[in-house]
């Protein structure tokens, strides 16, 4: 304990005496605050305090002065230990608290007890010092809890609880704290609790305009609406599909393969642009219609009805990932034993088969619901005046007039809507048993479709597969015409005026979506591999440790994935807009938002399988002298390389497609691809943001077939009693 206790009590005097306490303008890896650190914009804390006279900030430095003190005057361990932890938490808790209470403004609570002092200029956001020093009072507090005997006395456990739990505290449930604050203020800002209630509720929001056919209803409405027929579609149509593949003969099945991984890759307005080029007022099929059949040019794709299609096609593919696997995971056993009681094949789907897949089905429309709920780029396209909760949220921010409290109480809407959706599912599926799968071998074959199901499927099914063949085949046609609808000509200048390059006098990239396609590459690449860090660290404790508190700790991890996008962009403005971490503006700030907002995904990939490997390892590494830290890089590690892949891939992906959380988060400097495009789209320069467009999902694929082949030469072995075994992918 002594010796790490230690090594973390000076790291953190070193952030605090050698590091910039707060953020540098210029940026802490240019290092330019070197030549001017006695200035207090580049000074560390111990500058800040004797130099500039902000001594408040002296908080951890005593606090880890203390903690050196204890650890060299009290001989007890555990006291110590106790003592230890008594110190540092205060500490932590001490310099957020102050970063809190003194702002860039000035103090906002104890003025008269700041008067006359620096406090009254205020303060910027922590920067590399405070972040060095807060960490190192953050492993001091959990080495000595351990020391106490708590987390098997295992340090290195210990250290990774508390660093995931900070994690998420900060960045999931403080933003999300701002949202709830923010809908209980006034315009000007005073605590208002009067006021949230008449917002929540107001006819704005809840309105019923549209039962008369006259007027219209509120966003909220038109929401739930929207959502539950996106679910139940979708889960229908998903379910079409997985019988389809599961259930027949159907000879063109690696199609439906390619229709699960398409969507995926593309931005999630793409499809609205492809079905304004088919259905809009000057759209193919529009054209083609008129022509043939005399059916007048209307603009019917702009609100309810085109939003529900774009969302039956995104969403669609979704839910036959989820279903494949419930259809294919129904024993055949409770099958045939149905039909040997004489019952035909559609009383064995009715009253066998459908019921098992009773969750499949809850989790399918679940996932479609909250997608539904949460989908900003198809409203923002297709919407017209059909108001939906995230582009209301969106315009709140964004719009003539700023309206923070409107965009919280419709976050806060939303957000409600969400959980509502999965406590109604869980009652829904309730406690009842559906296990089919045993440890028994099962060697029966499935029931074949009755005739009519078959039908059904293949008249759902089918139809709309060749209608997504082409909305999707629109996106590349509609990047090669110079205007579409109107002159159809082969061209290739808005892929130019995106990604022109000329060789003049060296390599000059001149297209104007360069900028905002290298900064979308960085940003994903350094965020992908820190969520598959987060997620997959998540899971090691959740599988191979044993807490108090671990099922809060699990929701916890698991609470980003509940919350739409649009309130995660919203709740991190209000939260980093100013000190103590104040973020906006930054290319940190957009790692951040993808790192937890994908990494429940990483966390169920590394249960999964880390679930596969037999805890023996980690025995058998312990016992032979190895401490915990060490048995996560040399055993489990090593055995994780799909998992590492498939968070990899995810993350990847979702960080360049991903647009309802960091259309509020992106800056001049640091503009991502899909906010690009929604710039392009509400220009109504379509060609440009489909050659975007295209060129994302060509570069998706690359990285996805790059990782896969990766996976694909992987070649883990691992020795289980006697026998070895060759773990392939």
């Amino acid at each position: 304990m002594r010796r790490t206790i230690t090594l973390w009590i000076v790291i953190g005097l070193v952030g605090f005496c050698l590091l910039p306490w707060y953020m540098v303008d210029s940026g802490f890896w240019t290092f330019t605050w070197i030549f001017h650190f006695a200035a207090q914009e580049n000074s560390s804390g111990l500058l800040q305090v004797f130099l500039h006279g902000r001594f408040w900030l002296a908080g951890p430095l005593i606090a880890l002065l203390a903690c050196a003190a204890v650890l060299g005057l009290v001989n007890r361990p555990v006291r110590a230990a106790r003592m230890i932890a008594a110190i540092s938490a205060l500490g932590l808790l001490y310099t957020f608290v102050q970063g809190l209470i003194i702002v860039r403004g000035g103090p906002r609570l104890f003025e008269s007890l700041l008067a006359g002092t620096a406090a009254d200029a205020g303060q910027l956001g922590f920067g590399a010092g405070a972040m060095i020093t807060l960490l190192g009072l953050l492993f001091v507090l959990t080495t000595a809890i351990s020391a106490m005997g708590k987390g098997r006395g295992d340090a290195f456990v210990t250290g990774l609880i508390g660093l995931i739990i900070s994690l998420v505290g900060i960045f999931v449930f403080y933003p999300v704290a701002h949202i709830l604050i923010s809908a209980f203020q006034s315009n000007d800002g005073t605590f208002s609790p009067g006021l949230f209630f008449p917002r929540f509720f107001n006819s704005d929001i809840w309105g019923l305009g549209c039962l008369d056919l006259k007027g219209s209803c509120g966003p909220a409405i038109n929401s739930v609406v929207l959502a539950i027929l996106t679910g139940a579609g979708s889960t229908l149509m998903g379910l079409a599909f997985a019988l389809i593949f599961t259930r027949t003969d159907f000879k063109a099945k690696p199609l439906l393969r390619v229709l699960t991984i398409i969507p995926i890759i593309t931005p999630p307005f793409v499809i609205g642009l492809a079905l304004i080029l088919l259905f809009g007022r000057t759209g193919a099929a529009t054209a083609l219609f008129a022509d043939v059949f005399g059916i007048e040019k209307t603009r019917w794709l702009y609100g309810f009805k085109g939003v529900y299609l774009a969302q039956l096609l995104s969403f669609t593919p979704i839910a036959f990932l989820v279903l494949i696997g419930v259809v294919e995971g129904v024993s055949p056993s409770m099958e045939e034993a149905s039909q040997t009681l004489d019952a035909n094949r559609w009383q064995t789907f009715r009253y066998v088969s459908l019921p098992l897949m009773r969750p499949g089905l809850a989790n399918a429309f679940l996932l479609g619901f909250i997608e539904s709920l949460a989908d900003f780029g198809n409203p923002l396209v297709l919407g017209g005046n059909f108001n939906v909760l995230s582009t209301e949220i969106y315009f709140s921010i964004v719009g003539a007039v700023a309206n923070p409290a409107r965009a919280a109480t419709l976050a806060i809407v939303l957000l409600t809507l969400t959980l509502g959706a999965f406590l109604l599912q869980r009652r829904w599926v309730g406690s009842k048993s559906y296990a089919t799968v045993t440890g028994k071998a099962d060697s029966g074959r499935h029931a074949a479709l009755s005739s009519g199901v078959k039908a059904a499927c293949y008249m759902t099914a089918l139809p709309w597969a060749a209608f997504t063949a082409i909305v999707y085949s629109m996106i590349i046609f509609g990047s090669f015409v110079k205007l579409w609808g109107y002159n159809n000509s082969f061209t290739l200048d808005h892929y130019i005026r995106a990604f022109g390059v000329k060789f003049k006098n060296g390599i000059h990239l001149t297209g104007v979506a360069w900028d905002s396609y290298f900064t979308t590459l960085e940003i994903a690449s350094i965020a992908a591999p820190l969520t598959a860090f987060v997620g997959l660290s998540t899971a090691y404790l959740l599988v191979r440790q044993n807490f108090r508190g671990k099922n809060v700790f699990e929701f916890s991890t698991m609470l980003s994935f509940a919350i739409p996008g649009t309130v995660i962009g919203v709740s991190y403005i209000l939260a980093f807009n100013f000190p103590p971490i104040e973020l906006t503006g930054t290319g940190i700030i957009l790692i951040i938002v993808f790192v937890f907002r994908n990494m429940p995904v990483g966390v169920r990939g590394g249960i999964a399988a880390m679930s596969q490997l037999d805890k023996s390892l980690d025995e058998a590494s312990i016992t032979l002298g190895a401490n915990s830290f060490t048995t996560a890089r040399r055993v489990i590690a090593p055995l994780l390389g799909p998992a590492m892949m498939a968070a990899l891939t995810y993350s990847f992906v979702r960080a360049i497609t991903s647009v309802s959380a960091v259309i509020f988060l992106v800056s001049a400097k640091y503009n991502m691809a899909t906010a690009f495009i929604v710039g392009r789209v509400e220009n109504g320069d379509f060609g440009l943001a489909i050659a975007y467009s295209a060129v994302l999902i060509v570069t998706m694929l690359t990285v996805i077939i790059l990782l896969q082949l990766i996976i694909g030469k992987r070649r883990l072995r691992r020795s289980d009693r006697v026998e070895t075994v060759v773990v392939k992918t």
